[in-house]
């Protein structure tokens, strides 16, 4: 069920909200958390909206999407919708638009709406503050997540996450390697068990999941790590092998390479959207992982 309310207040949005739950006969006990999701962008508007649906069958949630309208406006207005049932996955949805002197006051307009002892968790789909822990809704949320793949210079995004890291924070980029992390990880745990004495990370320049995967291994050796542009691919090297693991842009199979070995063959399908936030819903704790690949960017040596 989608019931729009033009022109409405935070006061009638809640009553109509606790109606048509009881209409429905949807009940609170079942959510774990509230996630709070906020975009100017209205594609990535329902894009992130239906993702949230598709994260909320493992994290039975309530989502509020909050976003700006007219900022000229001269006079302040929220319009709202409400979906719920099979509008909203395993949860509900509450869409929030300001315009006028309301516009940017996500915060305040936001909080009567958050359930009640559970966590918060604030999600930037593109753009993102520079600090998100001090944002009005990041001072609501015990996790932050944000989205680098999305902002107008990726590189420089997944960058600025370091400056204004707070424990809590993390980035979809990140959670789409994690496959790549565990292979490549996997790989190393077999004889000889060498150190790694270089690196190389190759791939489409806007894609910050590659930077920060070549952040996570310049963390972890001691040896140079490189970035280049070119077929997607990471190697490794060792004193007497190689480890390749490499997969088509648009493919759903990776080859694990190894010298002197037998190539061998993985599914390693890019990470979609719902997939990568589910996962980073399963954990509100700080990751010190993810701090540790931010830092190791700088180490990078861009080609």
């Amino acid at each position: 069920m989608i019931l729009d309310l033009p022109q409405t207040s935070t006061n009638q949005v809640s009553k109509k909200l606790d109606a048509l739950r009881e209409e429905s006969g949807a009940v609170n006990l079942g959510r774990v958390l509230t996630l709070v999701i906020a975009t100017d962008n209205e594609k990535l508007l329902e894009e992130s909206i239906e993702a949230a649906n598709a994260a909320s069958h493992e994290h039975p949630s309530r989502v509020i999407a909050v976003t700006n309208g007219d900022t000229d406006a001269t006079e302040a207005r929220l319009d709202a919708q409400l979906r719920v049932g099979g509008d909203s996955g395993a949860g509900e949805v509450v869409v929030l638009r300001l315009s006028g002197p309301l516009a940017g006051h996500h915060g305040s307009v936001v909080i009567p709406f958050l359930l009640p002892d559970i966590p918060v968790v604030a999600w930037w789909p593109c753009e993102a503050p520079e600090v998100p822990a001090q944002d009005p809704l990041g001072q609501l949320a015990v996790r932050r997540i944000t989205d680098a793949t999305n902002g107008a210079n990726p590189l420089a995004a997944i960058k600025s996450r370091l400056p204004g890291y707070t424990p809590g924070d993390t980035d979809l980029a990140w959670s789409r390697i994690t496959y790549w992390r565990a292979l490549l990880a996997s790989a190393l745990d077999q004889p000889p068990y060498e150190p790694i004495t270089s690196a190389l990370v190759s791939g489409l320049k806007d894609e910050p999941a590659l930077d920060i995967l070549a952040g996570w291994l310049a963390s972890r050796i001691d040896g140079p790590v490189r970035r280049v542009v070119g077929e997607l691919k990471v190697e490794l090297e060792r004193s007497s092998e190689t480890v390749v693991l490499s997969r088509p842009q648009q493919g759903v199979t990776a080859t694990l390479s190894r010298t002197g070995k037998p190539d061998a063959l993985v599914p390693l399908q890019r990470r979609d959207v719902p997939e990568c936030l589910a996962e980073d819903l399963r954990r509100l704790d700080a990751d010190t992982i993810y701090y540790a690949a931010l830092e190791g960017i700088d180490r990078v040596e861009y080609a």
